[in-house]
């Protein structure tokens, strides 16, 4: 999706409204396995950017998720609590957690698709 940005820790952002959609890429759930829980963080919870945000638990790690933007949380995805697996399913869709942005100019920092996968490619 064109408006989507990715963080250095594998997070990715993007608009949904008044509001954006925060969500774990493939990477990183490539990296992590079969997905076994998921912590959002609470709403109405402010978070500070890069900051941690919550955690998701696979067969093979636990790994904290981190706020790619500084904001206030307005949502969180009950059916992933209810279901992690479905990050594995379909992780760009699987969004954890909305957030109203405090400075829409912290986007400008985080990467677009292109950079993001030449970030991805110089890991392996």
């Amino acid at each position: 999706m064109p408006d989507t940005r990715y963080s250095k820790e594998h997070e990715w952002i993007r608009p949904d409204s008044d509001t954006h959609a925060v969500g774990i890429t493939p990477y990183a759930e490539q990296q992590l396995g079969d997905i076994v829980y998921v912590e959002p963080p609470e709403v109405g919870r402010t978070l500070n950017k890069n900051a941690e945000a919550g955690v998701v638990e696979s067969v093979k790690a636990v790994s904290d998720i981190f706020a790619p933007v500084a904001g206030q949380v307005t949502e969180i995805n009950q059916a992933l609590v209810d279901d992690p697996a479905l990050i594995n399913a379909d992780p760009d869709a699987a969004w954890l957690f909305k957030i109203r942005i405090s400075d829409p100019s912290q986007l400008d920092d985080l990467m677009d698709a292109d950079a993001y996968a030449d970030f991805v490619d110089a890991l392996s």
